[in-house]
């Protein structure tokens, strides 16, 4: 597929937007707010010439057969807490809005499945899904981001370490293509050796592919005991240097992070809260399960035997409740902290026993370009947020030391065998990083891919694939 010239919104396509869904869930451009031309930290803008809101599969269906049709540009869009710009209509045209298809349609508590539309809240549905006794794994930081969304980034997150992302959770899903056509995808079997895999090609592909509109995801059993150990540590090197240590000794915590002490102090401060601790350079918080009183008490003796022995200050226990609740809250603040502007992301990701080298590699970047950064990550599986602020730095000078530090971070980190992204996707912002760092010829492949699924190049245009921006861009 090459670049391909789009029509814009007519006055006629909007009244048939409107029969479709109804004028109340149709917004001109004039009318459309501000928060809808960006998502919550990239800075790349875009604005929708209409916006839709619609209910149910058929009405999107419908939409799109039209914009097919008429040749013009589709950005689906769900709570918009991306990071690099993948729910932008930096193309103009539709911005479809999945935030009315908001229902859990079915609990099948004999399968373990349930059955959502993508505008669900996860904050919202991981809370019901606890009352039932079950327990949803997928744990990003945003909570109210839509499972849409977290299922078009194939979402990370906090528990990743031990239940995998949020690919390894979606049995199923209802899927519109870009010519209108309803495709479903898998369903409730807990295995699938069927041809290819179109359902896994769909998660991740940030709305370059087709229009998920419900979505089957696996439940698991609300886990017995759970107890967070908060490990402070004199060295970074130490703190990230214990979680192959932990893995060798068949430690696999639910959710093992790291993080600065910068980082915290700002998190705390944002929250107006106090920490159980503060002083040291460096942090590991790690959350452990278990099946009875007695299997925790063993995981905890020997966690914090291992962390001790490799240098740690002290270990904390967590283990009411409210404890643990003041230490997560604190690590789901860390990015809105940070703040939303004057700020850009580099998320990496490393293997696992890379991560020292690349955190020590991190701070000599930061001292060569001359900027800031606010480092924290998934250390349990390699992912490394490295934030860099702007501080007071005119626009054109804050711009090229950024990119000179984007720059090499992601030279080492390929040179370290890892991934432009770990969880936030490539959307608009690191398509170019995206092309440097992969092979021409995969790069060719996700283009014919698109091009089979989207052959008129209207789903989400200019996201993930470099050169495949309208003509003019």
């Amino acid at each position: 597929m090459r670049p391909v010239a789009f029509e814009p919104v007519t006055p006629a396509l909007i009244r048939e937007l409107k029969e479709i869904v109804g004028d109340d869930a149709v917004v001109v451009r004039e009318d459309i707010p501000e928060e809808y031309s960006h998502d919550e930290m990239a800075p790349v803008r875009g604005w929708p010439e209409v916006a839709v809101f619609p209910g149910n599969t058929d009405e999107v269906s419908r939409i799109m057969a039209l914009a097919h049709g008429a040749g013009v540009p589709v950005t689906t869009r769900g709570a918009g807490t991306g990071l690099m710009g993948g729910a932008t209509a930096v193309e103009g045209g539709i911005l479809l809005v999945t935030t009315r298809m908001d229902r859990v349609l079915e609990v099948d508590e004999a399968n373990m499945v349930a059955r959502v539309q993508p505008g669900v809240v996860l904050l919202t549905f991981a809370e019901e899904m606890e009352e039932r006794g079950f327990l949803y794994a997928p744990d990003p930081g945003e909570k109210s981001a839509t499972i849409g969304g977290n299922v078009m980034t194939n979402a990370g997150g906090m528990r990743a370490i031990k239940y995998g992302v949020t690919r390894d959770h979606v049995r199923g899903m209802e899927v519109v293509l870009s010519d209108g056509h309803v495709l479903r995808l898998g369903g409730k079997v807990a295995k699938n050796a069927s041809g290819y895999n179109l359902m896994h090609l769909m998660i991740g592909s940030e709305g370059t592919l087709g229009v998920v509109t419900e979505i089957t995801v696996r439940l698991l059993p609300l886990p017995e005991v759970l107890t967070t150990l908060l490990v402070p540590f004199q060295s970074p090197t130490d703190a990230v240097g214990m979680v192959p240590i932990l893995g060798k000794a068949g430690i696999i915590p639910q959710a093992l992070e790291f993080f600065r002490d910068d980082v915290l102090d700002s998190s705390t401060d944002y929250l107006g809260r106090p920490f159980p601790h503060h002083g040291a350079p460096a942090y590991l918080m790690m959350r452990l399960e278990a099946s009875s009183r007695q299997e925790m008490e063993r995981f905890i003796d020997r966690a914090g035997r291992l962390c001790l022995e490799g240098g740690a200050d002290d270990v904390l226990i967590a283990d009411t409740a409210e404890r643990q609740a003041t230490l997560w809250d604190a690590r789901g603040a860390f990015l809105e902290a940070l703040g939303w502007t004057d700020i850009d992301e580099c998320d990496v990701v490393v293997p696992r026993d890379a991560m020292a080298e690349m955190m020590l590699y991190s701070d000599e970047v930061s001292r060569e370009v001359g900027l800031t950064f606010s480092s924290f990550g998934h250390a349990g599986d390699g992912n490394m947020h490295i934030n860099i602020l702007r501080g007071d730095l005119p626009e054109e000078e804050w711009i090229a030391r950024r990119d000179r530090a984007m720059e090499l971070l992601y030279a080492r980190c390929a040179s370290l065998g890892g991934m432009v992204s770990g969880e936030h996707g490539i959307g608009y912002s690191k398509r170019g990083y995206l092309r440097e760092h992969t092979d021409p010829m995969e790069l060719e492949l996700m283009r014919r891919v698109k091009e089979s699924f989207d052959p008129r190049g209207i789903l989400n245009p200019g996201k993930i694939i470099p050169g495949m921006e309208a003509e003019g861009n």
